[in-house]
């Protein structure tokens, strides 16, 4: 794949440069001819794995995946960075080039003029190629508009009021646009993944059939498939507060995921260096790869940039960490297989957690390093960017079931995971509010995976316990800044009101 992903960000290329500096500002001076690029089956796989670059390319900047969703006012602290100590404490306005980059939505309209590019242009290819089929296409087209939908999604979360593009900018006229209400784009997103969802298969590649030369092996991890659109589609409900659409759409993907080979994650696979975050797997519902195998490892885009020091690599100290007492806070139950005591050792379960009696722990759940070890001052990465996983889901279906009132249903949830990770399971007569019980497994579970700032969002959101967060939810100050060169690009735009 990553001979096709080269090739497709080469095809891409004029795209990036063009509409994706150009996009919302200023009109463009020259363009590629554009259909000399659809000619072939070979131009749709390049540029569809483009796609999918692009969009790993943008989570990946600057760490964005984890600054964005994890940092904010999070369970990690800061060593010696005051670009992000800022992040932590909200201060998005801070004179920090790392906080203008991410301030800068360019990168997630790539995704989106590319996907729309593909949308418009793939259809011609096979009128120049007989060998793509009309299955080929569907599922081409079908990929292409959920990744467009997704990329709006993660702007939603981000910005708030972003434009909303739904033609391809390939012929150099760029307008200037206002933004668009939130609600509309996620109206727009939904739709569009329903009908991504309707074409989408399970399985890729699967016997007697091949898709683009390749069997189901090839592609097992790497794509969007229906059990992936459903799953999107229920965060999407989920940050519109609409809980009989999550109800839904977990539903839907809880009853499912075995058509796609996805599986439940045990302790041992989701933190082992070479485990779920290693390599593609199924049950990596959305996610976006960085195998070394195929050259796509590095040292930057990975959260072990941020998290890894001594004695995992050969680095004094780490950018984020989580201290003892933050630790104690979240890890209430000495058996918890993720981060716990083992009574019969007398030792601190290692899974999450490295060096724990050091000053700064190392937070170790996801540690690839090229071919397993480390290679000394300059190790290589190969983590995988994961949006979601069957715990995740599960857990987000608890979340649906506590809002509705259907307080049975969300304990039976809530425990699948509690006695996968060997904590007692929540009682019916417990006094304990059911929601902040969910809330507190997904702070354990999906720890240093991207999802803390959203689910505080969200959690606030359900709750409305604290005066201050919600008074910040109210203000937009849960969004980011607009980057400055995107504003005075377009005298459309105006900033996000809390940053002005």
């Amino acid at each position: 794949m990553w001979k096709f992903l080269l090739l497709g960000l080469a095809t891409l290329l004029i795209t990036v440069n063009f509409s994706c500096r150009k996009m919302l500002d200023i009109q463009a001076t020259h363009v590629s001819a554009e259909p000399q690029q659809w000619k072939s089956i070979t131009d749709t796989k390049s540029a569809l794995m483009g796609i999918y670059g692009l969009f790993r390319a943008a989570l990946s900047n600057n760490d964005g995946q984890w600054l964005y969703g994890e940092l904010r006012t999070g369970d990690f602290s800061v060593y010696n960075r005051n670009d992000l100590s800022a992040i932590r404490r909200n201060e998005l306005n801070a004179a920090f080039p790392v906080l203008q980059d991410l301030s800068d939505w360019r990168r997630f309209y790539a995704i989106i003029n590319s996907a729309s590019v593909f949308i418009e242009h793939a259809p011609s290819v096979q009128v120049a190629d007989t060998r793509y089929s009309d299955v080929n296409l569907k599922y081409d087209i079908a990929q292409a508009r959920a990744l467009r939908a997704f990329a709006y999604f993660y702007m939603v979360r981000i910005w708030g009021d972003v434009p909303l593009l739904t033609a391809a900018y390939d012929n150099g006229s760029f307008a200037a646009m206002p933004r668009t209400n939130s609600k509309t784009v996620l109206d727009f997103c939904d739709r569009e993944l329903l009908a991504a969802a309707a074409d989408l298969p399970y399985l890729y590649g699967v016997a007697p059939e091949s898709y683009y030369g390749a069997n189901q092996g090839t592609w097992s991890g790497a794509l969007l498939n229906k059990v992936s659109a459903y799953a999107i589609l229920a965060h999407v409900a989920a940050w519109e507060g609409n809980y009989v659409n999550v109800d839904v759409y977990t539903s839907f993907v809880l009853n499912n995921y075995a058509k796609a080979n996805i599986t439940y994650t045990d302790v041992n696979t989701l933190t082992a260096a070479n485990g779920l975050f290693s390599q593609r797997f199924p049950s990596q519902i959305v996610a976006f790869g960085a195998m070394d195998i195929n050259g796509e490892s590095g040292q930057s885009g990975h959260i072990e940039e941020l998290t890894l020091a001594q004695p995992i690599i050969a680095r004094q100290k780490q950018d984020i960490y989580i201290s003892r007492d933050t630790l104690a806070s979240i890890f209430t139950d000495p058996y918890d297989l993720r981060f716990g005591t083992d009574t019969i050792a007398k030792a601190i379960r290692t899974n999450y957690i490295t060096n724990y009696n050091s000053d700064m722990p190392v937070f170790s759940k996801i540690k690839v390093l090229r071919d397993g070890v480390t290679d000394g001052t300059y190790p290589i990465y190969g983590s995988v960017i994961l949006f979601t996983r069957l715990e995740e889901i599960t857990l987000l279906r608890a979340e649906a079931q506590a809002v509705l009132g259907r307080r049975d249903d969300a304990i039976r949830s809530l425990n699948i995971i509690k006695s996968a990770r060997g904590l007692p399971i929540f009682v019916a007569d417990s006094p304990e509010n059911i929601v902040d019980a969910i809330f507190a497994e997904r702070r354990r579970e999906l720890l240093g995976e991207g999802w803390s700032w959203y689910d505080l969002i969200r959690y606030n959101r359900i709750r409305q316990n604290n005066p201050a967060f919600t008074t910040l939810i109210q203000n937009g100050g849960i969004y980011w800044p607009i980057a400055t060169n995107v504003l005075s690009a377009n005298n459309l735009l105006q900033q996000n009101p809390y940053w002005k």
